[in-house]
């Protein structure tokens, strides 16, 4: 299971079932009064949370009872993410499609809630995951972690992490494809101190440029940086233009967003406001544009070209993303979920070229060079 990605595949969820036959899902709801927990010189409140998308890994008794610990904040907060944004998109879809839920546990601790929505009308494939994770590091995360400039001791290094991460493959192709991934992870050494850090982003991947939609959806993100600290939504945007490039062709994944890692301060409290912040704005910045867009018209050769550039997201996913391969060879992995970010149907075509002067010219220059959709 990986223990730092910083794309999709950071999740490593459950197996789902989601061919087929018509399968019959229980979703659990929860009652959950809203609570107040007090710490020096304030009152944090957690938001009231009247439904998950299935039990919660972390039982309700332990969460409960650990009201102010950063784990169960972020479990909880994670929860109610998933949720809020799975229906969300099931109320975009026309004939009520739902989400398969497959609750699942790690036999080395915790376990996660894979969201599926497959062949819907208005999107082709739709995952929201969330992981509660536990156990000890294993020695290739060590490594990885020492070579970001990790202090981390010798000998077992027991770890926490959690965190919601969602690819989303809208089936026509004027809707934009969005990924994002919001986490928390605490390793404490042999002499029990502790580290912790939160990483994540937002990003977006339009099959055609329309320039209103990508300034809405950095707006949206500038909007939920801004108010925990100007500097984030520049460095963050940045971060995010290098991270999501595809060397072997020389262009971006999409357009961009925001991507952090190893966020540690300027305290954890402040940290997690921010994490929240970025996570609630998740629905803002994407549903505006899936109702905008989710009736237009197309034809063959737009959705041929749909299907190429989901092709150039699987090689980013496979080819490029630390958290994906990282995933796919640690133990006790969840394949299908690590996978779920793949799109249903892709295309590759050799040496397929756009017309200068086409509307699939016009984005493939965009995702040549990355650029201040807000003019800043």
């Amino acid at each position: 299971m990986p223990f730092k990605c910083p794309a999709e595949a950071w999740i490593v969820g459950g197996t789902v079932c989601i061919g087929g036959a018509t399968a019959a899902i229980a979703y659990h709801w929860l009652s959950h009064n809203q609570v107040h927990t007090e710490a020096v010189g304030r009152v944090a409140k957690f938001a009231s949370v009247s439904r998950y998308m299935a039990e919660p890994i972390t039982s309700r008794q332990v969460l409960d009872a650990n009201r102010d610990d950063m784990k169960c904040r972020m479990e909880e907060l994670v929860m109610r993410i998933q949720h809020d944004f799975c229906r969300s998109l099931e109320a975009e879809e026309n004939f009520g499609k739902k989400f398969l839920v497959d609750r699942w546990e790690r036999k080395e601790g915790g376990g996660g809630i894979t969201c599926v929505l497959q062949d819907g009308e208005v999107f082709e494939k739709a995952g929201v995951n969330i992981s509660v994770v536990h156990g000890n590091l294993p020695k290739g995360a060590i490594q990885q972690m020492r070579s970001r400039g990790k202090q981390l001791a010798e000998g077992d290094l027991p770890f926490f992490a959690v965190g919601v991460s969602a690819v989303i493959h809208p089936r026509n192709p004027m809707v934009p494809t969005i990924h994002f991934n919001y986490r928390y992870f605490e390793v404490t050494d042999s002499a029990g101190q502790k580290q912790w850090w939160f990483g994540g982003g937002t990003d977006l991947t339009p099959y055609y440029l329309n320039e209103d939609d990508a300034k809405h959806f950095h707006r949206t993100l500038k909007e939920a940086c801004d108010p925990h600290d100007a500097t984030y939504y520049p460095k963050f945007k940045e971060w995010c233009d290098k991270y999501f490039f595809i060397p072997h062709r020389n262009e971006s994944r999409g357009v961009g967003g925001i991507f952090f890692d190893d966020l540690d301060g300027p305290d954890a409290e402040r940290a997690f406001e921010f994490v929240s912040s970025c996570a609630h704005s998740v629905i803002p910045s994407y549903l505006p544009l899936v109702r905008k867009h989710k009736n237009d018209s197309y034809g063959d050769r737009q959705r041929e070209w749909q299907l190429l550039r989901r092709g150039r997201y699987v090689e980013f996913n496979l080819i490029y993303d630390r958290g994906t391969k990282f995933g796919l060879y640690t133990p006790g992995a969840r394949y299908e979920s690590i996978l779920m970010s793949l799109p249903l149907n892709a295309r590759w075509e050799y040496m397929n070229v756009p017309q200068e002067g086409t509307p699939e010219a016009a984005v493939t220059e965009v995702l040549k060079k990355p650029k201040n959709w807000l003019n800043l």
